[in-house]
């Protein structure tokens, strides 16, 4: 076997093992300095680490791992517990006092496809049906229990996983009950995730979870991007030789990592740094206390790092520009975001140095990484880019009427109208029962539901479906002791009713008809109050414009409803209205769709008044969408109203909804107007 270490087909395996040295990693400044602060003080609260792809998130995260200090275990346990400190309620415990072995810190990785109870653990099916024990199986947050737990793509996680790890995250612990198990285990780890905006973003309260967060982009110096291509073409070349070049380097951070440690309970948090951090959380208006608590440890971590006895304002300063940007949305589609010129001033105001430092940087500021590079908040971001507060629906409006006459418009087209405040729509669902990815939308069979069944299978075992199955062959199969005999057609597999998300199609008339200033608000306004719908129930969206002579699918299908806002924002109106042409470009995206995701259920909602002054007549177009789940918003105004957008449904068999009365409360007030009527005749 010796001999095949030299062969090809050693090779990829070695390097398959190799880790790209942190030190080796050009720039990416802030976030090295994020995780190098988790690294000293973990109950900070990990990292989200937001960017582009392609900018070695992932490769800077793994080679974290390679510096933290090794930890000493129980040996034996599953637990990982601290033999100086053993956790008395650990399941594998009692522990016997000296015993102890030292092993490196683990770098655990959360697949977004986990299930439930991999991630936290479960019961161990085999023992409990081979020797009718109660036994426990461990998961990944026990098995990252002092070390690293890195979740990519952490944004695309199920919801309810996220708010599990988070949870285990905050609280230290993890605790599992289900299946007849009851376990409580310690789970104390450095979380990392990372995402890309582009692929939709994280709730507002669960970004809150984690404590730091950094924005990355790729430099756009080509001197430094060549030196990332460059030491990234020399580690594929040679890994081994490559991580030899940096071994100083990474030993020495390894060492200031370790002292910084033991240095952590000595720094003391004045009270002047302290009024600092409360003046700071307060003057950006956060919710909650969380991130005081958050910038308090980063701050102390700093010194630490930094070597200092105490806290001082640029540790303030630094720890308040990670922690609090993520903190100050107030709506999905804000960007996060920092004023550093307001966190100077509040820092004057409230500290006893005018003239604090400039931030120091972490050991190397160079400018990019082994994939991209860069760090920090890109040049000019946004602080307060958001939506309006939501409010009640639009009031119907009346058109202009030399808009409602014509419907082609003007030949041009008009300036962008801002959008109508957002509102709470209502709900729109695909009718059946689906199979698509989790989410918040339409009934669905899904891995996270209702116990509503069983059905022969071995995914998401049914445990007591599997013993009804198994127990009537017990003496046929010659049982003797107390483990049951189970076969693989025994098993059964858990069917559960749950929700799935959709695919949301908009539609939207931008022609001349819809561009009388108060209707294209209040239609924006209706639109982005749906985008916001489709937000918090998970689902893709994709939205279709048509104007002039043509339709354009301004944002493919994608699960960053942030960019179907950004292009609803830019919307320009004005031409003659090809609605089929519309309508065709919808049925072609919904096919492509359907083959890239057959399980994934469309729901179309077209947005116009049903005017067609261009092209065919729009019947044959809606023939082509039929089955479809679909919603007209009929956008017509004025007292004299033609009914075409009702027409128009009624060709596509889908629910006309009036934009006025489009909003939940709209619905509410219509009901209660029935039944106040109905009561005023009895």
């Amino acid at each position: 076997m010796r001999p095949a270490s030299k062969t090809g087909a050693g090779r990829p395996e070695r390097r398959a093992r190799a880790r790209y040295p942190f030190s080796a990693v050009v720039g990416m400044a802030d976030l090295k300095l994020a995780l190098l602060i988790n690294a000293v003080s973990p109950g900070v609260g990990g990292v989200l680490v937001r960017g582009e792809k392609g900018t070695a998130k992932s490769t800077i995260v793994r080679a974290l791992a390679g510096l933290l200090p090794p930890a000493a275990v129980v040996p034996g346990c599953r637990f990982s517990c601290d033999p100086a400190d053993p956790d008395p309620s650990c399941p594998d415990g009692p522990h016997a006092a000296g015993e102890a072995e030292e092993r490196a810190a683990r770098l655990v990785e959360l697949p977004v496809g986990a299930s439930e109870d991999r991630l936290t653990g479960s019961l161990d099916i085999e023992r409990a049906l081979t020797e009718g024990v109660k036994a426990f199986e461990p998961g990944l947050l026990a098995a990252a229990h002092r070390g690293v737990l890195y979740v990519d793509e952490v944004n695309l996680l199920h919801d309810h996983l996220v708010d599990l790890l988070l949870d285990a995250a905050a609280m230290g612990e993890s605790y599992v009950e289900r299946e007849g198990v009851s376990v409580r285990h310690a789970a104390r780890f450095l979380l990392v995730g990372t995402m890309n905006p582009e692929e939709g973003e994280l709730r507002p309260q669960l970004l809150d979870r984690f404590g730091l967060t950094v924005e990355v982009a790729a430099t756009r110096d080509p001197a430094e991007r060549a030196e990332v291509v460059r030491r990234r073409l020399r580690f594929e070349d040679d890994p081994g030789g490559f991580a030899a070049d940096f071994t100083a380097d990474e030993a020495d951070l390894a060492a200031r990592i370790a002292a910084a440690r033991r240095r952590l309970p000595a720094v003391e948090l004045t009270d002047a740094a302290l009024r600092q951090i409360t003046a700071v959380c307060a003057s950006f208006e956060v919710d909650g206390l969380r991130a005081d608590l958050v910038t308090a440890r980063a701050a102390i971590a700093l010194a630490a790092w930094h070597g200092r006895d105490a806290v001082t304002a640029d540790d303030v300063r630094t720890a308040a520009r990670l922690a609090l940007p993520h903190r100050r949305r107030r709506d999905p589609f804000d960007a996060p975001g920092l004023d550093r010129q307001k966190l100077d001033e509040v820092l004057d105001e409230h500290g006893d140095d005018p003239e604090p430092p400039d931030d120091p940087g972490p050991p190397d500021d160079g400018p990019g990484g082994p994939d991209g590079g860069g760090g920090g908040l890109p040049e000019g971001a946004a602080e307060d880019a958001h939506v309006p507060p939501p409010a009640g629906p639009p009031p119907s409006e009346a058109s202009d009427p030399s808009e409602e006459s014509g419907g082609s418009g003007r030949a041009g087209e008009s300036e962008p109208a801002p959008a109508d405040a957002a509102y709470k729509p209502r709900l729109f669902t695909v009718p059946g029962l689906g199979n698509g990815a989790p989410g918040r939308r339409s009934k669905a069979r899904s891995p996270y539901g209702r116990v509503s069944g069983a059905r022969p299978g071995a995914r998401g075992l049914h445990l007591t479906a599997t013993l009804r199955a198994a127990a009537p062959h017990q003496r046929a199969r010659g049982r003797t002791g107390s483990g049951l005999v189970v076969q693989p057609g025994d098993l059964r597999e858990a069917v559960r009713d749950g929700r799935e998300g959709n695919l949301v199609l908009f539609v939207v008339d931008a022609s001349g008809s819809m561009a009388a200033r108060k209707r294209m608000r209040a239609v924006k306004g209706a639109v982005l109050s749906l985008l916001l719908d489709a937000y918090q129930r998970r689902d893709k969206v994709g939205l279709i414009t048509f104007r002039g002579k043509d339709a354009e699918l301004a944002l493919p299908p994608t699960s960053s409803v942030e960019a179907g806002a950004r292009r609803l924002d830019a919307l320009p109106t004005g031409g003659r209205t090809p609605l089929s042409a519309g309508l065709l470009r919808a049925a072609e995206v919904l096919r492509v769709e359907r083959l890239r995701d057959p399980a994934r259920r469309p729901l179309l909602v077209v947005v116009t008044d049903g005017r067609a002054t261009h092209g065919p007549d729009p019947a044959a177009a809606a023939g082509l969408l039929a089955g479809v789940a679909s919603v007209v918003v009929d956008c017509e105004s004025g007292p004299v109203r033609l009914g075409l957008a009702a027409a128009l449904g009624a060709r596509l068999g889908a629910e006309v909804v009036r934009l006025d009365r489009l909003a939940a409360d709209a619905l509410a007030g219509v009901v209660r107007d029935a039944r106040g009527g109905a009561r005023n005749v009895a």
